[in-house]
């Protein structure tokens, strides 16, 4: 984007710098089964494997960094996180922190240049206020929460102004436990938490239906799904009975269980800016309360709940979701070695047959073998309860009507976003050109 060629040294760059172990990234794991990297020309590179590995290809999907711009320096504090230069259809513009970003569009992209030629990406953490910026036509895309969906969007004026969409995302939402707090180290009580939770109240109460339930780590949608498993059922009888079982009792009568002079209380740590998060620990904090446990609620300002809360473990659970790969390789959320400081297996997840399949599964291009071992691995993660598997949502996105070429791909809304125009006498803004 800045009219350097792009060429095999970036990709060699970005290799070397992922494989660097000065250099935390959650995704390096994928490019160590690699023997040798080598570029015959500017415009190849050949990459030689130390064996099979079925997720290689997906790998090299991530973006590329550019050599001559990030050589010989401290990638961890660069100014080019601030202002990047890559290779797609639209160049970085202006960043004014917690308001706004700027792109325009990249004349020399190698698919022609986008036919819309600025892009704004807003921040509005509020739901209620982008909400009304959206009926002030002041945005002309986000993703709608469930009751604006179902129930605010469905007035004339709405309807002819903009074009609401539905599709399943290819995620999930769920609460993960640190497995190395004492109480969620006994299986016991993973299990009992697990069936007080009524998945249809959260799904019906939160969503308004706009989803469904999961069992497991992978999309409903994946090859690599085990169908058989059903969701697990709300049942707050059974809970009490193995925390009993457990030795986890309300001695004092003042409706929290204890055990060896400790509450069986904690706190559940999610970000700041999704209300249906908030919502969902609410509810799981009135069902908790129900069997004798005490959940506190934490909400934190999304940079800083990264940075200190799950890359450094300081957190009893969190309440996250997962966007997945199309490649259903888990290794790197759930494998035991992914557990380091900024890597994936924050929750301290370890299953040693898990372990061994995953491995196995990667040395595989065989997609029924694959397949065999995702759906037993599904089913160890999913009776071992490291997470409180919730829900897929469904994705609400909602474009302005004057947008043209917007079509719903498998991998979402905005995948030809290059496509996307407005006819001439639609154009609200004035033409831009980039310089």
């Amino acid at each position: 984007q800045d009219g350097a060629p792009f060429t095999s040294a970036d990709v060699a760059f970005t290799f070397a710098k992922l494989t660097d172990p000065n250099l935390p990234t959650p995704y390096g794991g994928d490019f160590e089964k690699i023997a040798s990297l080598e570029t015959p020309d500017a415009y190849t590179v050949r990459v030689v494997y130390k064996e099979p590995f079925s997720p290689g290809l997906a790998s090299w999907s991530m973006a590329m960094i550019p050599k001559h711009l990030l050589e010989g320096q401290n990638l961890l504090d660069t100014p080019f996180a601030r202002a990047p230069v890559g290779t797609g259809p639209y160049r970085f513009g202006r960043w004014v922190s917690g308001e706004r970003l700027e792109l325009y569009a990249n004349p020399d992209y190698y698919e022609g240049r986008p036919k819309i030629d600025r892009v704004v990406i807003r921040v509005v953490p509020d739901p209620a206020t982008m909400f009304l910026e959206l009926y002030q036509e002041s945005i002309d895309s986000t993703g709608l929460t469930p009751l604006q969906y179902a129930r605010l969007t469905d007035g004339e004026y709405f309807k002819k102004t903009y074009r609401k969409y539905r599709y399943p995302s290819f995620g999930y939402t769920f609460a993960g436990f640190n497995l190395k707090r004492p109480m969620f180290a006994d299986a016991r009580v993973r299990e009992a938490l697990d069936l007080a939770t009524d998945r249809k109240e959260i799904i019906d109460g939160v969503l308004l239906g706009l989803g469904r339930p999961v069992t497991g780590p992978f999309s409903p949608d994946s090859w690599a799904y085990n169908k058989e498993l059903a969701p697990s059922q709300f049942d707050p009888e059974r809970a009490r009975r193995l925390l009993d079982e457990a030795g986890w009792k309300d001695a004092d009568g003042d409706g929290v269980r204890e055990k060896d002079g400790v509450k069986l209380e904690f706190t559940m740590t999610t970000n700041q800016g999704v209300i249906q998060r908030q919502m969902i620990a609410e509810i799981l904090q009135r069902r908790y309360a129900e069997i004798g446990v005490r959940m506190q609620i934490k909400i934190i300002e999304w940079s800083a709940f990264l940075k200190d809360v799950v890359d450094t473990g300081k957190f009893d659970m969190v309440l996250l979701a997962w966007g997945l790969s199309r490649d259903p390789d888990p290794f790197d959320i759930w494998h035991s070695s992914k557990t380091k400081p900024g890597e994936f297996n924050f929750i301290g997840y370890s299953n040693a047959e898990a372990d061994r399949m995953m491995v196995d599964a990667r040395k595989s291009f065989d997609r029924g073998e694959r397949e065999r071992a995702y759906r037993r691995i599904h089913e160890l993660i999913a009776a071992d309860r490291p997470y409180l598997f919730l829900y897929v949502a469904d994705a609400l996105p909602v474009v302005h009507a004057r947008f043209q070429n917007v079509d719903v791909t498998p991998i979402g809304l905005g995948y030809r976003f290059i496509d996307w125009d407005v006819a001439p006498s639609q154009v609200k803004y004035t033409r831009y050109e980039s310089n």
